[in-house]
């Protein structure tokens, strides 16, 4: 049995992994271009972004400067993600649904505002 706080860092890992895969993505950046943009290879950034890898502080500031994005902004990621002791293991829907490349900004929000009315109407 996994230790819940084992189970935590490896739900917001996950998270944080999702959420660098989508500014990859948004970036129209393939993973081959950010291997070269960041020096550390195909196989190690696959492993991060599928949540698989914890990443040393010198890959998120180079994922960071690739992505134009802060080490903080990488990891708020990570520890924003709501978790669920009780949900199976990997993405979460707001995490999913923030990490779509097809969906606006606005159509985001729009769409886990239902998501989480439904959530409310099934609360007991």
């Amino acid at each position: 049995m996994t230790e819940p706080s084992v189970a935590a860092w490896e739900y917001q890992r996950a998270a944080m992994g999702a959420f660098i895969r989508s500014q990859r993505e948004l970036a129209n950046m393939s993973l081959r271009q950010m291997s070269q943009a960041t020096q550390v290879s195909n196989a190690y950034l696959s492993q991060i972004e599928r949540g698989m890898h914890d990443p040393t502080v010198r890959v998120l500031l180079q994922i960071g400067q690739a992505l134009h994005l802060s080490v903080e902004d990488i990891l708020r990621k990570g520890v924003e993600a709501e978790i669920d002791p009780d949900a199976p293991p990997g993405v979460s829907v707001e995490t999913a649904v923030r990490s779509d490349p097809t969906l606006s900004s606005s159509e985001k929000e729009a769409l886990l505002a239902v998501y989480r009315s439904y959530l409310k109407s099934h609360e007991s």
